[in-house]
């Protein structure tokens, strides 16, 4: 069974200028830099596209990770998901949604994952990394939203 979660992002960039920087690859490694994230084979630099792969490298709770992504689908400017195609989720699925607002935009980002492991990763699914994956996904969107403003 698969963990899900939502974060709203509100920011007063166009969306348009919102989606580009949620698939840059230097915005990207920019927001996540408390974890050492950098993309290191397929797209590692400039916007992502429909159909091709990044693979990333990280360290996350003292670990070093790898995990390769695919766009597997983009709209521009209202959506784009990524899913992991290799790492260290058994499935990975991250939905992100732009919205025009009055005062700028409004980014969704839909997550679900499932770790592996069965019946223990369950158990990490639930007591850690929901929360630690949405605190993540969170601190992205506001570190995005506040970019070129």
């Amino acid at each position: 069974m698969a963990v899900s979660f939502v974060c709203r992002t509100a920011s007063a960039l166009p969306r348009e200028r919102l989606f580009d920087l949620a698939h840059s690859m230097e915005a990207h490694v920019d927001s996540q830099k408390a974890a050492g994230e950098r993309a290191v084979g397929g797209v590692t630099s400039g916007l992502i596209g429909d159909g091709q792969e990044v693979t990333w490298q990280a360290r996350h709770f003292g670990l070093p990770l790898r995990m390769t992504s695919r766009v597997t689908a983009l709209e521009f400017p209202a959506s784009f998901t990524d899913e992991q195609v290799r790492g260290p989720f058994k499935t990975f699925r991250h939905v992100h949604e732009f919205e025009a607002t009055a005062t700028g935009s409004i980014m969704t980002d839909r997550v679900e994952f499932t770790a592996p492991l069965g019946i223990l990763g369950r158990l990490v699914e639930v007591l850690v990394l929901r929360r630690y994956l949405q605190r993540l996904i969170t601190e992205r969107g506001i570190f995005l939203a506040g970019l070129g403003e």
